[in-house]
């Protein structure tokens, strides 16, 4: 359907709320979608150096870590915010252990290959959590590795990594961990004790709008960071911290998302970071339960799941084509598999602002499918 077609369609036909089961972007609340028409502003005036202020003041404060990090806010993707953690922390001649297990996991290791960082790999198949010995083994023969990098939330198949786990052999060892959180921050608990940099993005659990994302890091962190030498124009994290401590900007934001994103922060200090994990893990529970009924295959183990996504093999018989059309066709839209998963799987996630009800109907109108 072309713009112009589209824009008849619904001028004709009121867009009815489609529910957004894949993770990100998700459903926002009217509080949030209203603070994007709030007026035109200027990101060189003083009102936009207070939003900036107040976003980054409020990342810090949901998560209790005020006293320790700092954040730094970049207008892209969450990838635009991984890209300026991988890019800005590794120093020269040092080098950055990868732990992959999924697409995002690669694609630390791609940003690796893109900046020319030597790096140590533990690859595993999609899915498979790592083993701790193994992580441990690298880091006692690797003396050259600063920094131990994972993604916490695997969304290719639903997998959990474990966060704390790995923190604690990093700081062991006396190295930094980076954690990509893009999909676990305020859906599964994340422990920051052992944390050093932490990759966010706003319309993902923060249930923002994409278009602005975030890095949180350790404070005393800082000085060495500085002496790092820029190899990214745009993604050079010390500079943006240096321009946005004193509420300057180096380059033009997407002043909407961080409208919506500052609206998104209130209501999630509101609800707390934990009141929202508790949600996310009573809706996967709903509609795990759900799928048990349906006698749907799980990819991921019990124990091993997110609050916020489901893997589920294909019932025997149904293309993802044919599903994710039908159920669309209802209101609902779901993820197929990436890769080699893609003609296997697809994914269920819960995040965003989802009523009971609807999570009800779509188990109903999955089961008439199946």
């Amino acid at each position: 359907m072309t713009l112009n077609k589209l824009s008849n369609y619904y001028l004709i036909k009121p867009m009815s709320r489609t529910v957004l089961l894949n993770p990100g972007p998700v459903n926002i609340t009217d509080k949030v979608r209203q603070a994007m028409t709030l007026p035109d502003l200027c990101h060189r005036e003083k009102e936009f150096s207070n939003l900036m202020a107040a976003i980054r003041a409020k990342l810090l404060q949901a998560f209790n870590i005020e006293e320790t990090f700092t954040s730094v806010l970049v207008s892209g993707s969450g990838t635009a915010a991984l890209e300026m953690a991988v890019s800005s922390s590794l120093t020269p001649k040092r080098s950055m252990l990868v732990i992959e297990n999924g697409v995002y996991g690669e694609r630390i290791g791609k940003l690796c290959d893109v900046y020319n960082f030597h790096r140590h790999t533990i690859k595993l198949d999609w899915g498979v959590p790592p083993n701790l010995d193994d992580i441990e083994s690298i880091l006692k023969k690797q003396s050259d590795i600063e920094i131990v990098s994972m993604v916490h939330h695997e969304t290719t198949t639903g997998l959990l990594n474990p966060l704390q786990s790995i923190g604690e052999l990093a700081k062991k060892y006396g190295k930094i961990f980076l954690v990509d959180c893009i999909s676990s921050l305020a859906g599964d608990e994340v422990d920051f004790t052992s944390i050093d940099l932490a990759v966010g993005t706003a319309n993902k659990c923060l249930q923002g709008v994409p278009g602005v994302s975030f890095v949180l890091f350790r404070k005393k962190d800082l000085a060495r960071l500085i002496k790092i030498p820029a190899r990214s124009l745009y993604f050079n994290l010390t500079e943006y911290h240096k321009a946005q401590e004193i509420g300057k900007l180096l380059f033009t934001p997407a002043i909407p998302a961080h409208y919506a994103l500052d609206v998104a922060l209130d209501e999630l200090i509101e609800e707390t970071v934990a009141g929202r994990i508790y949600r996310y893990a009573n809706c996967a529970k709903f509609l795990r339960d759900g799928f048990k009924k349906l006698n749907l295959e799980y990819l991921i183990p019990e124990g091993w799941r997110s609050n916020c996504l489901t893997g589920l093999k294909l019932p025997k018989g149904i293309s993802y084509k044919k599903l994710h059309s039908k159920l669309k066709a209802n209101g609902f839209v779901i993820y197929s598999g990436q890769g080699n998963l893609s003609e296997n799987i697809f994914r269920i996630a819960n995040m965003g602002d989802i009523k009971k009800e609807e999570f009800d109907r779509f188990i109903k109108i999955l089961g008439t499918i199946c």
